[in-house]
């Protein structure tokens, strides 16, 4: 038996996130536990929009004006949401190839991405995921584990893009445990000792386009841009504020919660630290 129907794993870019959650999801199973495990980037996440994009009901009918070559195909993916209607972009990539359309019409569907939407606009559809996935968890027998969609999603779009308080974001971020209470979830902070170390690391070890592509993110705009922020050094400062505002939000959360302290990137021990840690709060 498991007493939850929620695993978050959560804590900062080469942390060690996605290692602990397949991790999580490996252990579980060996105690024949039905697991569906969604990593960072599953575009058919299901309390998350990775590469979403949200058109109110008006942009809706201009964009299917505008490109009436393709109206079945976007009213065969269009979905109502929030008082407009959602796309997902890999169903269109699906379904149409470059010939069909024009390039202007990916830059709408680009434009109109859920996390590049008003902050506001953004946390309405986020929630009213999540609640839609609450009421999915419920019914079924699964015990989910999600990476980094809880803590990390609302900082990004919060402090790192738009430079939002952190009044703003604890909110927010308190908003989505109100809706997931009732899945009794269990949260992971995955830690790093020395913050710089472990994402240089992560530099080193993924390809130059994300690091140049997340440097650019966290330096250029929202909290980065408002503390002059360049280059790996600005970036590590940024992350630094990063941890130290999700140290207020995991100690401000009433929930199961435990910091991992994957400092040594030992797997044998990180899995030992996991298996105790589940044997204390997740089996029954």
């Amino acid at each position: 038996m498991v007493n939850t129907k929620l695993i978050l794993v959560e804590g900062l870019p080469g942390s060690g996130k996605s290692t602990t959650a397949a991790m999580t999801n490996d252990i579980l199973k060996e105690w024949n536990i039905d697991t569906k495990l969604f990593l960072e980037g599953n575009v058919e996440h299901p309390a998350d929009y990775e590469g979403g994009s949200y058109f109110t009901k008006t942009e809706f009918a201009q964009l299917i004006e505008q490109y009436s070559e393709v109206k079945p195909i976007l009213l065969k993916h269009a979905f109502e949401r929030c008082d407009g209607f959602v796309l997902p972009q890999y169903k269109l990539k699906q379904d149409l190839d470059e010939t069909q359309v024009p390039d202007s019409f990916w830059d709408d569907i680009w434009n109109h991405d859920i996390y590049d939407l008003p902050l506001e606009k953004n946390i309405e559809l986020i929630t009213d995921k999540w609640k839609r996935f609450v009421v999915h968890a419920l019914a079924g027998n699964h015990t989910y584990i999600f990476e980094c969609c809880f803590i990390q999603n609302p900082v990004t779009i919060g402090m790192i893009k738009y430079g939002a308080s952190q009044e703003v974001v604890l909110n927010y971020v308190k908003q989505l445990a109100d809706i997931i209470e009732p899945l009794k979830p269990v949260l992971l902070y995955v830690e790093q000792q020395d913050l710089s170390r472990s994402f240089k690391k992560a530099v080193q070890e993924r390809p130059k386009e994300w690091s140049a592509g997340f440097m650019n993110y966290y330096n250029n705009q929202g909290y980065g841009k408002m503390h002059d922020a360049e280059g790996i050094d600005g970036t590590i400062a940024v992350l630094e504020a990063r941890y130290q505002l999700e140290t207020v939000i995991y100690n401000s959360l009433n929930l199961a919660k435990h910091r991992i302290d994957n400092t040594k990137f030992d797997r044998l021990l990180h899995e030992s630290q996991l298996k105790d840690t589940f044997i204390n709060t997740v089996k029954m």
